[in-house]
């Protein structure tokens, strides 16, 4: 099943901000616990997020992701 644009949009925007996470880091402009600060700070506005149930529900599952990747070592941080 093809994902449809949304889907997309999504995919494209995590893995454009993983690059310049990465380049941040890796130029030395921001350490490893700033980016990290940065996903929890992302995570957090969607944990409070309001909205209808359905919307709620959508972020609460964003802010889940992104913990996720906290939690498992993004591949911001490096060995």
């Amino acid at each position: 099943m093809m994902p449809d644009q949304k889907d997309l949009s999504g995919m494209a925007a995590l893995s454009i901000c993983e690059a310049l996470l990465l380049a941040l880091g890796d130029q030395n402009l921001l350490p490893e616990h700033e980016i990290e600060g940065v996903l929890r700070d992302a995570a957090a506005t969607h944990e409070n997020a309001v909205g209808p149930d359905e919307v709620r529900q959508t972020h609460l599952a964003v802010a889940e992701l992104i913990n996720r990747i906290i939690d498992n070592g993004s591949s911001v941080r490096r060995p």
